[in-house]
């Protein structure tokens, strides 16, 4: 079975890896750029449940229920704790 907490870190590592410091002090990124990324692509089976897994736990927050490459590009993924 998948560690769903060792994804969640790898994703924060992502996230900070990929996004950018905005003025709260808060790391965010856009969807489409996690989703698009070589390295996340082939880390995570898959990206849409483990982030839903880490906004479930309030790691990360976002707009919306369910995230679509394409449609929610834009969507920023807001990182709330480590």
């Amino acid at each position: 079975t998948m560690n769903v907490e060792h994804e969640i870190s790898l994703l924060v590592e992502e996230i900070r890896r990929l996004g950018t410091t905005n003025p709260d002090g808060q790391v965010s990124v856009k969807f489409g750029v996690l989703f698009a990324d070589e390295k996340c692509a082939n880390l995570f089976e898959a990206l849409v449940g483990t982030l839903k897994a880490a906004k479930r736990r309030k790691i990360v927050t976002y707009q919306g229920e369910l995230l679509l490459q394409g449609v929610h590009d834009n969507v920023d993924i807001v990182l709330l704790q480590d």
